[in-house]
């Protein structure tokens, strides 16, 4: 039964549902909590709770084909962890004109953890990510994405998409922000998986497949199980002297980097999978 938030065709007012089969269910209605901030306001025994009493008398819903999924966040920040697998770790390096940046950071106690976006930065599952103008080398990243309480408890997980520069970054590390942060920077969805029902998050296979003119121009499969890091390290250091009263959601970082002669272009339509969660599409637009 997976969180969802959407727009049913005959209102523009999004709703936090509640994924049961096919059909959707408004959780206010069902006694629910109203929006995700209030879901990741309180323990994730409480909105178990909540979710589980929700459930026994959902009634009829809407048909999940005929509502349009949104991103699944309100008022949520959005941050993402680097180099967190031997991949990123060599794709950093490759791009880098300070290569043992990276190679330091792979092995450190502390975790590179960035500001990634705020809500207004973030598209909806099915619209477009952007790259940026001024960019010549650009890539989707692949992520399993957390969704943590106000307390740093995991409640769910997503599927991200942390669309970044390798030209801008690769220039200097200190361009990292203009590297990852602008208009359209991010995409998440299209539904979060619930931390008690998503068995072994560490164990799911991550696959990415970018499509142009029609037919697949790049495809690759990692697994989260190839993490250097846990999630609990990651959340540590990311509440660490940090507060999140809205939650927040946190991209882990990316096994999945297609070769340097890559690059996103205009058109392009970027697929993310990750087993027990579904499938985030978003086609790609230049700035």
């Amino acid at each position: 039964m997976p969180l969802c938030r959407y727009l049913t065709h005959d209102s523009d007012l999004p709703r936090l549902g509640l994924i049961i089969d096919d059909r959707v269910h408004d959780l206010a209605a069902l006694g629910g909590p109203i929006t995700l901030r209030e879901a990741l306001n309180g323990t994730v025994g409480q909105l178990q709770a909540q979710i589980e009493a929700a459930s026994t008398a959902p009634g009829s819903g809407d048909a999940l084909a005929e509502v349009i999924l949104l991103a699944p966040l309100d008022e949520q920040e959005v941050w993402a962890a680097g180099v967190t697998y031997l991949r990123s770790r060599d794709a950093r390096m490759e791009e880098s004109q300070e290569k043992t940046v990276y190679d330091r950071v792979y092995d450190a106690e502390r975790p590179e953890i960035f500001f990634k976006a705020n809500p207004a930065r973030v598209v909806d599952p099915g619209q477009a990510v952007a790259i940026r103008s001024d960019s010549t080398w650009d890539v989707p990243e692949p992520e399993l994405t957390l969704v943590l309480t106000s307390a740093g408890e995991i409640a769910g997980y997503t599927i991200g998409n942390d669309v970044s520069s390798r030209s801008v970054e690769g220039e200097n590390p200190l361009y990292l922000p203009q590297a990852k942060v602008y208009r359209r920077c991010a995409a998440v969805g299209p539904v979060i998986a619930l931390a008690w029902e998503l068995a072994a998050p560490r164990e799911k296979t991550v696959r990415l497949q970018i499509n142009r003119d029609g037919g697949a121009i790049f495809e690759g499969t990692t697994s989260t199980n190839q993490m250097h890091r846990t999630f609990e390290d990651l959340v540590t250091y990311l509440f660490r002297d940090n507060d999140f009263p809205e939650g927040v959601f946190l991209m882990t970082g990316t096994g999945i980097i297609p070769p340097s002669e890559f690059t996103l272009e205009d058109g392009d339509v970027v697929a993310i999978s990750i087993e027990g969660i579904g499938t985030l599409v978003n086609p790609v637009v230049r700035l």
